[in-house]
């Protein structure tokens, strides 16, 4: 397998990228192949003291920026790190391409480059959405469409809970609609539409779930359109760092104990792993014809290794095919609505 990196993307790339890939090549035997200003990339290399040959580095002189509008920078920067990482996949150079750079771009990459899968109407970003005390769930989409027709979301679905099985490992996940109120006759035209469409699908579909009980894993595969979705998203990291300082503030002042301390701040540690989106690694983009994840801009070298960790099963698992061959049932169910 051959894994492409995007060198240059992100807020503390190149150096976090390649710590991330030098760590990940302990722990699997795959090829990395590092897309980006090759003298800044091999510098980095130098510098983690890495002498190893599973790495390998392609020079790219331009770099996509997150200021720039994303469809005239991956259409006018045909040599920047992200064009040509996600041109290496198309090409059968790459299997998988891994980028923290801008989402926008690297969707307009994904659909201009790689193409839709016939049959997906809208592609979709998936996150990990982490549950305190429990496994984490997918939330899909998380920003991609911020407004959606029902058989979008009925393809979220069926696109996340193939994600979820084949890459997380969660057999026959539940899959919930995000809505104001479980009962199935709640919500706007849409979601009444989708509940319908989904109801029909294969999928382990457990019906409305309301945006308060998803920290609490309410189901496995989170459905939205983009714009609730990516508003859930960002409340929940804003209240969960929100939470964690003033649990840090409120109890380590009141604790005269040191042994107290010492096991109150075990258990905020544990509870910050859990939070942490660094140790899920990164979001895939489903629905384009090649396996693409994006990482968080902030991205640390935990995250790189992380993504790259799970972009193994993503390719192993044939997920692009499967939701490929899904693609029949959805057809099946639009045309009878």
């Amino acid at each position: 397998m051959r894994i492409v990196l995007d060198g240059m993307g992100g807020d503390n790339a190149p150096q976090v990228v390649v710590e991330g890939a030098v760590a990940s090549t302990k722990e699997m035997p795959h090829e990395i192949i590092i897309v980006g200003q090759e003298d800044a990339i091999n510098e980095c290399l130098k510098k983690t003291g890495y002498t190893g040959d599973k790495i390998r580095v392609v020079n790219a002189t331009e770099v996509i920026t997150n200021e720039e509008a994303p469809v005239r920078a991956v259409r006018s920067k045909k040599d920047s790190s992200m064009v040509k990482g996600i041109n290496m996949v198309k090409a059968g150079e790459g299997d998988v391409f891994i980028s923290a750079g801008s989402t926008g771009a690297l969707l307009a990459g994904g659909l201009f480059i790689l193409g839709r899968i016939q049959g997906i109407d809208r592609p979709s970003l998936a996150t990990v959405y982490p549950v305190i005390g429990s496994v984490p769930s997918l939330l899909t989409d998380a920003g991609a469409n911020a407004e959606c027709k029902p058989n979008n979301l009925l393809e979220f679905g069926i696109m996340g809970s193939v994600y979820m099985e084949k890459v997380m490992g969660r057999e026959n996940p539940t899959v919930g609609l995000v809505n104001n109120g479980s009962e199935e006759k709640k919500g706007t035209t849409l979601t009444k539409a989708a509940h319908e469409m989904l109801k029909k699908s294969h999928l382990n579909f457990i019906g409305n779930v309301e945006a308060r009980e998803l920290p609490n894993g309410a189901c496995d595969v989170i459905v939205a359109d983009g714009f609730t979705g990516n508003a859930i998203l960002k409340l929940t990291e804003g209240m969960g760092l929100m939470f964690l300082r003033e649990l840090k503030k409120r109890f380590f002042a009141d604790t005269k104990s040191k042994l107290g301390a010492l096991l109150l701040k075990r258990q905020l540690m544990g509870i910050k792993t859990e939070m942490n989106y660094s140790e899920y690694g990164g979001a895939p983009i489903l629905g384009v014809k090649g396996a693409l994840l994006k990482m968080h801009g902030s991205s640390d070298a935990l995250a790189v290794k992380q993504t790259i960790m799970k972009a193994i099963p993503y390719v192993e698992g044939k997920v692009v095919e499967i939701i490929e061959s899904s693609v029949l049932e959805i057809e099946d169910i639009v045309t009878a609505e």
